[in-house]
């Protein structure tokens, strides 16, 4: 067995690796739980002195980081070289903050002393996606690491020269042997590796699908999960909102990484007063997109990851056309090679039609129309996902108000949904549980430690 590594552009394979045996595995897994305590023995100051050593790494090999991700999953050149540059904002974020984070803390109660400590678990696996191959792994593996863990990674199978470039960046950065591993194995191997003893715990960016798999056999074993997965996030526009400079940040929401983010905005809920006037302005803009190489500067469409993904979105559209939905623009595949699909635009979206209903992950807007703000958060919340959401409005005010109805891990009024190191991120239904980044997510994968004392 081997894992391809496919230009998305040109359909053609570039590389191939062989995926490991299980004696490479447990060998592997024995380095990485003997490094452990070495690597928590450290401390915060030698483990953030390394941690700013490979953000230094990211960004001496930026070019050559970004180039790899746009030739493994298309992605333009700019939005790669914006991700390298945000995993090297999050080691340094973890550097800095890990201490304040999981620093001790004294509890008033009838001991003569008691305080909680944060102490680590030992091993994590991350099982990571293709879609930002860099950043979901550094905004996992920067805090689980900082506190004291050591770590796994088990990328997807179409990012392999990604996920071995990520462990030759920590052994540049100069971290302890075998304190990082990437493991070139399947997914049914990696359902084996959540089971083996010497993992403490596991997180999971991925589909629901995955999450479920995942959950049933971390829960099997009582290992600690954490469960990043899909959305369907509203972009609700009300009547008051400033229109020409929202339509231009819908297209932004929905097309960076050519909408193949969790967070994306996919369901564009518009009150009707101003439904048809933000619906010209987006057909105007997604006129002026032209597709081409992602490493040329001049091209806005880049492809799709992969052919079967488009393939998948492609029959999502069909499918919604034939319940109802209304075909704007686009709606077909682009060229004759690589995994490229024209920006589509599908209105009279509603509840039942698969662009409602499920994920598309793909270039597709759909457009919902309202006739109430109260039906604009019913139709928001009307989604076994909830993940991101915005909400834009001429009164931030009034958006506060309102985000606080919505059923997300996160509302941004008036800003595109994004993640950031300072603040917390994941979601809640079938968009998983737990938390990534700020002092949430580093508490994740410790023991919360209570000490009493007489």
């Amino acid at each position: 067995m081997s894992m391809q590594s496919i230009n998305p552009a040109t359909g053609q394979i570039t590389q191939s690796f062989s995926i490991w045996q299980a004696d490479q595995i447990s060998s592997a897994l024995n380095q990485v739980e003997s490094a452990q305590a070495a690597w928590a023995a450290l401390g915060y100051e030698q483990r953030g002195q390394l941690f700013r050593q490979l953000a230094q790494v990211f960004r001496q090999n930026s070019e050559s980081y970004a180039c790899l991700i746009t030739e493994e999953m298309g992605k333009l050149l700019r939005e790669a070289r914006a991700e390298i540059e945000k995993c090297a904002i999050g080691c340094e974020h973890y550097a800095d903050h890990a201490v304040s984070y999981l620093r001790d803390e004294i509890i008033a109660s009838d001991a003569s002393r008691s305080v909680v400590v944060y102490q680590p678990l030992g091993t994590i696996l991350c099982i990571m996606p293709w879609n930002f191959p860099f950043w979901q792994l550094i905004r996992a593996a920067a805090p689980a690491m900082m506190a004291g863990n050591t770590v796994v990674l088990k990328h997807a199978s179409n990012v392999p020269q990604c996920a071995l470039a990520l462990e030759e960046a920590f052994q540049q950065a100069g971290f302890p042997l075998h304190t990082f591993r990437t493991f070139m194995i399947s997914a049914a191997q990696a359902e084996q590796v959540i089971a083996d003893r010497r993992i403490a715990a596991v997180t999971l960016t991925g589909s629901s699908a995955a999450g479920r798999k995942v959950a049933a056999i971390a829960g099997q074993h009582l290992k600690k999960c954490v469960l990043e997965l899909g959305g369907s996030d509203p972009f609700i526009v009300l009547d008051d909102a400033d229109i020409e400079w929202t339509v231009q940040q819908a297209l932004i929401a929905r097309l960076q990484n050519m909408g193949q983010s969790c967070i994306a905005a996919k369901r564009f809920i518009l009150q009707e007063a101003i439904a048809d006037t933000f619906v010209e302005r987006l057909q105007a803009l997604i006129k002026q997109l032209r597709s081409g190489n992602p490493k040329d500067a001049a091209t806005t469409i880049a492809p799709m990851a992969r052919m079967d993904l488009r393939a998948e979105l492609q029959a999502q559209v069909e499918r919604s056309l034939a319940s109802g939905a209304k075909l704007l623009t686009g709606g077909f595949s682009i060229g004759e090679q690589g995994a490229y699909y024209a920006p589509t635009i599908l209105d009279h979206v509603q509840p039942g039609m698969p662009a409602f209903d499920e994920e598309l992950f793909g270039p597709v807007f759909a457009i919902v129309r309202v006739s109430s703000v109260e039906e604009a958060v019913q139709l928001a919340n009307r989604t076994q996902f909830g993940l991101g959401s915005s909400l834009w409005t001429g009164d931030p005010t009034r958006g506060e108000a309102l985000a606080r109805q919505i059923h997300a891990g996160c509302t941004f009024v008036n800003g595109i949904v994004r993640s950031d190191p300072r603040l917390p991120f994941g979601g809640i239904k079938e968009s998983g549980y737990g938390r990534e980044l700020s002092y949430h997510g580093i508490r994740e994968f410790v023991n919360i430690k209570t000490i009493w004392i007489r």
